[in-house]
């Protein structure tokens, strides 16, 4: 199902039920009940529970956007590095060279065709990524540079390795999704009460205080959907989240 049918369902179904709720609060209360008559303390209490889950909101969006832009930076470093690689490779002997640009794209395929997809399902690395990665450190660490041209290319590519390696590394780190299981508990649930205290400031049912109801039901419903839209980096995104990878080695995409 795509995610903007999923956010649309979730946002119409909250502002269904919350209408739905104030409707029958409202026949259930009768003419006898007066709005004039909300003590002051529960709009005051509802004002303060409102400005409080606000600020939970804004740290929590603000806490996935910037883990996204780390996992999406890991990547692009990671993708980055392995190109330099396959690149500095270029002025070593046509049999290393091409091993080493052989090896570069077998890692950069399975990375995107194999090890994503059982990253997002099991959170972790495989173990075959780990071999092909330790199989192309041998063979560059395996030619004995006979250069000074070779040298330099030798050494720029030990730090691409290492680079390599601590993005794959932070990859697997990122993998899951990262609010805690009790941050989720407590966004809900805040969020259940802000939209109760809208009951008990004794709304009724005139066309302008369902809109505000519904409309501020849809908007926490979003914020929350947004949560959760980036709250696994590495599976969802504003674009291809390994784009990276292909980009640099076109073999990895789907088409490739």
């Amino acid at each position: 199902m795509p995610n903007w049918l999923v956010l649309t369902l979730v946002t119409v179904a909250t502002c269904g039920i919350v209408l739905l709720l104030a409707v029958l609060r409202s026949r259930r209360a009768g003419t006898e009940d007066d709005p004039s008559e909300t003590p002051d303390v529960i709009e005051y209490m509802t004002m303060m529970i409102g400005v409080v889950y606000a600020i939970m909101l804004g740290l929590a969006i603000a806490g996935v956007w910037e883990e996204r832009g780390a996992a999406d930076e890991w990547v692009r470093r990671e993708a980055q590095a392995l190109h330099e690689i396959s690149a500095r490779a270029g002025i070593y002997p046509q049999d290393v060279r091409e091993q080493i640009r052989d090896q570069t794209e077998d890692y950069a395929v399975h990375t995107v065709e194999r090890e994503w997809p059982h990253m997002l399902e099991h959170g972790e690395l495989t173990d075959r990524g780990d071999e092909l990665l330790v199989r192309l450190r041998t063979t560059v660490t395996g030619h004995e540079p006979e250069t000074v041209a070779e040298t330099h290319a030798y050494q720029g590519m030990l730090d691409q390795l290492a680079a390599v390696d601590e993005a794959r590394a932070a990859r697997g780190l990122s993998a899951g999704p990262t609010m805690p299981t009790v941050v989720w508990f407590g966004l809900v649930v805040c969020g259940a009460v802000a939209v109760g205290m809208v009951f008990a400031l004794q709304i009724q049912r005139s066309g302008r205080e369902l809109v505000l109801a519904g409309l501020f039901s849809a908007l926490i419903a979003f914020l929350l959907y947004l949560i959760w839209y980036f709250d696994e980096p590495l599976a969802r995104g504003i674009g291809e989240p390994t784009e990276a990878f292909t980009v640099f080695f076109p073999e990895a995409s789907p088409g490739g």
